[in-house]
């Protein structure tokens, strides 16, 4: 009878062990999501901000004009100007703005793009949406929990708060007009406004989506801004290649899992996971002290750290 207890009371402390040490695992990465991802997004976005400044520098720098030669008398036949190139879309991942809300804490540089790549760097401007400072109704989107959380205060906003954006053609002021909360399937938020005062002339608006509520992302938090003439440059026509390919969805492209490469690598650093767990705790059994403890620590965590990120990265959404 003994023996059957005490075989119960081992079983049923083994299951303990296993359930506390899955608990903090999961505790672990759900502090990752929310914290340690911001590592890597402000890393992301000190790079971004630099070469922004840079392009920002290289633009406002007046270009060079060869030494004028010697005028002599003979005619010259006028020329013609081709009319310019209409510019083509920025390339993804490129940061093409720095926007600025001061109500709610907001100094971010914005890429090109809002897929799960582009959007870890920070917020990302829709493809087929015009920049800001272009007429038409350009769009960006941010997370509000993960990768520094840059529209974690978005449901803050109130009507005429200041939003800034610069880009490589100025810094546009916008006035906020209102918030509202739409499906992620529900596109029509980022159709162009047209302008009252002049038909068949679309407004320079600005519009900012995230996910609804906090830590979720069931829902589309929307903010509509207008662009503050008085304080702005001109709005410039939107180039034509805006619109030839719509936007079908508010979500930025998921994972399913992440490929097979994605997988084997996320196997590969769990099973070093596993053996630098097992290491710490047969070592921890064997001398039983503190600096065991803390030793075993540090190498476990770190490389919890990178199996979260592979992990996360293949979430199928995020938010």
């Amino acid at each position: 009878m003994g023996g059957t207890v005490e075989r119960v009371r081992r079983f049923v402390s083994a299951v303990g062990r296993v359930l506390f040490t899955s608990g903090v695992l999961i505790l672990a990465f759900v502090a990752y999501q929310l914290w340690g991802t911001g590592f890597y997004e402000a890393r992301q976005q000190s790079d971004l901000k630099a070469d922004f400044r840079k392009e920002l520098a290289a633009s406002a720098r007046p270009a060079s004009t060869p030494p004028s030669s010697t005028p002599t008398t003979t005619p010259t036949m006028p020329t013609t100007t081709p009319p310019a190139t209409a510019p083509g879309p920025p390339p993804p991942g490129d940061a093409v703005a720095i926007i600025r809300i001061p109500e709610i804490g907001v100094d971010h540089a914005v890429v090109e793009g809002v897929g799960r790549p582009d959007l870890r760097r920070g917020p990302g401007h829709y493809p087929g949406t015009p920049l800001p400072g272009q007429l038409g109704n350009a769009a960006i989107a941010g997370h509000r929990t993960t990768y520094g959380a840059p529209f974690n205060r978005l449901d803050e906003l109130r009507p005429g708060d200041a939003i800034s954006v610069t880009t490589l053609t100025g810094t546009f002021k916008y006035r906020v007009q209102g918030l509202q909360v739409v499906r992620p399937s529900d596109v029509a938020v980022l159709d162009p406004h047209p302008d009252p005062t002049k038909p068949g002339q679309p407004l320079a608006t600005l519009t900012l989506t995230t996910c609804n509520p906090k830590y979720s992302a069931a829902q589309r938090l929307v903010a509509t801004a207008v662009l503050d003439a008085p304080k702005s440059p001109p709005p410039a026509p939107a180039p034509v290649h805006i619109a030839t390919k719509p936007v079908v969805h508010l979500d930025a492209p998921g994972a399913s899992w992440g490929t097979g490469h994605d997988r084997l690598v996320l196997a590969g650093w769990g099973a070093v996971l596993a053996v630098v767990g097992f290491g710490w705790w047969w070592l921890f059994h064997r001398h039983k002290s503190w600096r065991t403890w803390v030793a075993g620590l540090i190498p476990f965590a770190a490389v919890l750290f990178v199996f979260d990120s592979h992990l996360e990265r293949m979430l199928p959404g995020n938010f």
